[in-house]
């Protein structure tokens, strides 16, 4: 039997006016842990989606060969009826749903009398027991984080005898904990034999887990990289992705920063928008200087989108109380509108979810926040719509065919544009970003860390929510660190680490 278990060899896919893939290669040794690294838009997600089946044989060119068998997959059964199994970034699961009813839909256990509840709930925490997770397969959904959610999916995985895993950015939406957790987790499936395929932006998790990387740009093979030692040349990888050198990760800024304050937080209080009794904010202050980026970081649940949301328009929450002042005015802001007409604008975490509208144009997503700027007697003017999205377009560095592109034809890092385009449209005082590069290519967020730095080179103030404590590090002039809702230390750019952070929150827990 062959050392692989997978080889695609010459692979060409086209949509209408762009070649996503061209005469790509790829092959996978039998039991190892293989990275697909690339920019966004790259062709990582098409080349995983041809060879799962979600684009059928024939729509490509090109052989698949696995298990020495030449495989002409028409949909997702076909591949996973040979253990190929795909988990997509945006995880499928119905939140309504318990998990044992998620794992097992469209292959449920079927008894005498319709669905065999007992068997699928028993077979369901079987496979949970697998991937660590500890909770009833009754449990609903919605009612689990995302780091369980992602569990899951592996467990779902598992139980349709999976042999080849693809997960298509697994930790995007992972704290370091859960991402770590679930690396190891595949690593001590490769210990049993199994082989997965991993697609990241996250070049210290990609030297952490994976036995061997394909770098693709611009729908070609760039070359494999061997990671024996798990010592990856990240510079090497960089210009692999992008086609050039990058001498930092960071862009340089010229600090101007007032004295001014341009939004100020008092004793704000959050309570839970169901479980009404429960705080998720809890007494924060803080305020952003008018020149200056705010970060705030914590573990997942800390409670910082939670208090973005609330300060913004009541966007989230009951019972919210405290003062907000926004350049030197006290307001009480009811509502979105009042938010964004008091110049403020928040940068959701979830841009497919709440920021954009997938299945409109660049041009309709960029206006839609401020559409009074482009109306007249109540009537949009398309011309002024689409001139307004293309001075966006070209400013933002997106890459797209024209404006009347529907956004969800768009490569991540060119959503996340949209996305920014689509609130600096509104032309803020004060712009919350929340996780402004998750699930976005090195290159495009050297791209919208230069965006942040233009914005507040004009006096304005950014307030930055990142998981990643490096991008804070190299961007922010100052740190907020929350823990279970509260504002637990506050540290220049200067003085902070990511062991200083993690040591505040570690404290705050006892």
């Amino acid at each position: 039997m062959s050392d692989y278990i997978l080889e695609m060899h010459n692979i060409v896919k086209e949509f209408p006016g762009v070649k996503a893939l061209d005469n790509v290669n790829l092959k996978v040794r039998r039991g190892e842990i293989h990275a697909l690294v690339g920019e966004n838009g790259a062709g990582k997600s098409t080349l995983m989606n041809i060879l799962s089946g979600t684009y059928p044989y024939g729509s490509y060119t090109g052989d698949i060969i696995y298990n020495g068998e030449t495989c002409k997959f028409t949909n997702l059964r076909d591949s996973e009826r040979k253990g190929i199994v795909i988990i997509h970034q945006e995880l499928a699961l119905i939140p309504e749903l318990s998990i044992g009813e998620n794992m097992f839909l469209c292959n449920e256990h079927k008894g005498k009398f319709g669905i065999d509840w007992d068997k699928t709930f028993n077979e369901a925490e079987k496979h949970m027991e697998q991937v660590g997770l500890k909770e009833d397969p009754r449990t609903l959904i919605k009612d689990i984080g995302t780091g369980k959610q992602q569990l899951v999916e592996i467990a779902k995985a598992l139980s349709k005898k999976v042999e080849l895993l693809i997960l298509d950015e697994p930790t995007s939406s992972l704290n370091e904990k859960d991402s770590k957790m679930l690396l190891d987790l595949l690593m001590s499936f490769k210990k049993q034999g199994m082989t997965s395929i991993i697609i990241s932006h996250k070049l210290n998790e990609i030297s952490y887990c994976a036995d061997n990387m394909t770098i693709i740009r611009d729908g070609t093979t760039v070359e494999t990289i061997s990671n024996e030692n798990h010592d990856i040349d990240e510079d090497r990888i960089i210009k692999g992705m992008v086609g050039r050198e990058m001498s930092a990760r960071y862009p340089e800024r010229e600090r101007h920063i007032s004295n001014e304050i341009g939004m100020e937080v008092k004793n704000w209080n959050v309570y839970h928008p169901i479980y009404t009794e429960k705080k998720v904010v809890d007494n924060v202050s803080f305020n952003v200087k008018r020149g200056e980026i705010v970060g705030f970081s914590g573990l997942q649940g800390a409670g910082r989108t939670e208090l973005a949301m609330s300060v913004f328009g009541k966007a989230y929450g009951t019972g919210i109380k405290g003062e907000l002042t926004i350049n030197g005015k006290s307001v009480t802001l009811k509502s979105v509108n009042d938010a964004i007409d008091a110049g403020l604008a928040y940068v959701t975490e979830d841009r497919k979810g709440n920021g954009l509208i997938l299945s409109e144009s660049i041009a309709k997503n960029t206006t839609m926040a401020d559409l009074k700027k482009i109306c007249k007697n109540g009537i949009i003017n398309v011309d002024e719509e689409n001139k307004a999205a293309e001075e966006y377009k070209e400013k933002m560095h997106t890459k797209a065919k024209n404006v009347s592109q529907n956004v969800g034809d768009l490569s991540g890092g060119n959503q996340q544009k949209v996305l920014l385009a689509k609130w600096m449209f509104t032309d803020p005082d004060v712009l919350i970003v929340d996780e402004p590069t998750r699930g976005v290519d090195v290159g495009a967020k050297y791209e919208i860390y230069c965006i942040m730095n233009d914005i507040v080179s004009q006096g304005k103030s950014i307030v930055m929510i990142s998981s990643e404590m490096p991008e804070l590090l190299g961007m922010c002039d100052r740190i907020y660190v929350m823990n279970e809702g509260r504002i637990v230390a506050e540290m220049s750019a200067s003085e902070a680490t990511q062991e200083k952070i993690m040591a505040e929150i570690l404290k705050s827990d006892k």
